[in-house]
């Protein structure tokens, strides 16, 4: 196929290539092609109102082929919008999704460590800094009122 395209372009371009150098050697008399093929060929204009025809003409031509380019440019965008969007759909959703259930896992695995690791850990500390602050007031009981009764005597 690529094959075929490259031919038909080529023809194209040599067909656009002839007709330009048909063009300018025709506008200075030379004959690429032969006058009884074309009785009445072009000639060079003589006036100023046919080199404003001309003009306007060819600028047409570039408006028209502005156009068609740019229609051209945005049917291409469009259909890679449509192709981008298709490939977020079938690529980037199921991995989202992917990311969303080991994210999930991961959640409840924290979870459960939480609940059968570090719980009890927590508990048995509470448990044990508890027994240590009431062993300390009960150690340090004389300590305080000494403590007092000097505070006292100093007032």
């Amino acid at each position: 196929m690529r094959f075929v395209s490259t031919v038909v372009v080529a023809a194209c371009l040599l067909f656009v290539l002839y007709l330009l150098v048909a063009g300018v050697a025709s506008y200075f008399g030379g004959h690429l092609v032969p006058d009884s093929a074309v009785p009445n060929s072009w000639a060079p204009p003589s006036s100023w109102a046919e080199w404003r025809d001309i003009l306007i003409v060819s600028t047409a031509i570039f408006w028209v082929a502005g156009g068609i380019l740019t229609v051209a440019l945005m049917g291409a965008l469009l259909l890679l919008v449509l192709l981008l969007r298709r490939v977020i759909k079938e690529n980037a959703v199921p991995a989202i999704d992917s990311l969303k259930d080991s994210l999930d896992n991961l959640r409840g695995t924290t979870e459960f460590a939480g609940e059968t690791i570090a719980s009890p850990i927590i508990r048995t500390y509470a448990v044990v800094k508890g027994i240590r602050s009431g062993i300390g007031a009960i150690t340090h009981l004389p300590d305080r009122i000494k403590d007092r009764r000097k505070k006292g005597k100093r007032k």
